[in-house]
C-alpha cells in the first residue's frame, strides 16, 4: 500500500543539508532537485520528498505524525541520529536506545527536521 512519503519544508536549501546528512550517513545519495523545485531521496526500494506546501501556506509539521525510517542496525541508527542533530536536527524523546524487551524490544533514535517533523530511525532485533 506505501509509495512514498512527502513533508513541507519551508526553506528547501536548509532542508536539502538536513536531508542530504541524514541519508548520506546510512549509505544513500544526496536528493536531487525536481522541475516542480522538491526534493527527491530514493534509497533500499522508498522514495522521500520534500517540498515547499502546494497551497502557498506554511509548512508546519504534522501533530501526532512520525516518519519511522528503517535502519539495519544499531550503530547506522546512532550515526543516522548523529548526522541529524549536526545537520540541523533536534534531538527529541529519550536518547537513542532501546525500547521494550525481548524479540520485540526496537532500537530508536528520534529527531524533528528543521520545519518540524517528527523522525524515527528504527531497527529491530
Amino acid at each position: 500500500m506505501y509509495s512514498h512519503m512527502m513533508v513541507g519544508s519551508n526553506d528547501i536549501a536548509k532542508s536539502k543539508a538536513f536531508y542530504d546528512a541524514l541519508f548520506t550517513s546510512v549509505g544513500g545519495k544526496p536528493g536531487i532537485t525536481d522541475p516542480k523545485g522538491r526534493l527527491v531521496y530514493m534509497h533500499n526500494g522508498g522514495i522521500f520528498l520534500v517540498t515547499p506546501p502546494i497551497d502557498g501556506a506554511p509548512a508546519t509539521g504534522g501533530n501526532g505524525m512520525t516518519i519511522g525510517l528503517a535502519m539495519a542496525s544499531t550503530e547506522q541508527a546512532d550515526a543516522w541520529h548523529k548526522a541529524g542533530v549536526a545537520a540541523g536536527g533536534q534531538a527529541i524523546e529519550d536518547p537513542p536506545g532501546w525500547r521494550g524487551e525481548g524479540p520485540s524490544a526496537l532500537y530508536l533514535a528520534y529527531l524533528r527536521d528543521p520545519d518540524g517533523n517528527k523522525l524515527c530511525a528504527l531497527h529491530r532485533k
